[in-house]
């Protein structure tokens, strides 16, 4: 994906016109990157986090405990990414923190996919986020 097309993808996902077969990780990350050129990162994750629920409801995917939005995924993506606001698109989509598989590596599985990490921002419980300082969480 290069910018043009994160652009594209950034405006139907707005407009909650991106059919759902192109709402991957990728685009999630390229939404990330394109609405962090523009906020900071808490007013990112508050405006994902809306839009998110939003574009499922408008695609027929339930914002359960099991499904839909996922509040510290969303937060953990949107850090992630930031780190990466002033480079390529490129950077975003190859870097080592933004694998699909990233996060994993910080929390376990059962935390993680629990329903309390899918509604509230919860710590990492296995290993310090890359960015936190003095091995402080992202906090809530």
């Amino acid at each position: 994906m290069d910018e043009s097309t994160a652009d594209a993808v950034l405006t139907a996902f707005r407009a909650r016109t991106l059919p759902k077969v192109e709402w991957t990780h990728e685009a999630h990350l390229a939404v990330c990157w394109g609405w962090l050129h523009d906020h900071e990162v808490d007013e990112t994750v508050d405006d994902l986090r809306a839009a998110i629920r939003s574009y499922n409801e408008v695609t027929g995917t339930a914002n359960t405990e099991t499904s839909g939005y996922h509040e510290t995924l969303t937060r953990y993506y949107v850090e992630a990414v930031a780190q990466f606001v002033d480079q390529p698109l490129s950077a975003v989509l190859s870097s080592p923190t933004c694998t699909r598989d990233a996060p994993i590596l910080h929390w376990s599985r059962e935390l993680l996919f629990s329903a309390e990490a899918r509604a509230k921002w919860v710590e990492s419980d296995l290993a310090t986020l890359p960015w936190a300082k003095s091995g402080a969480a992202v906090p809530a």
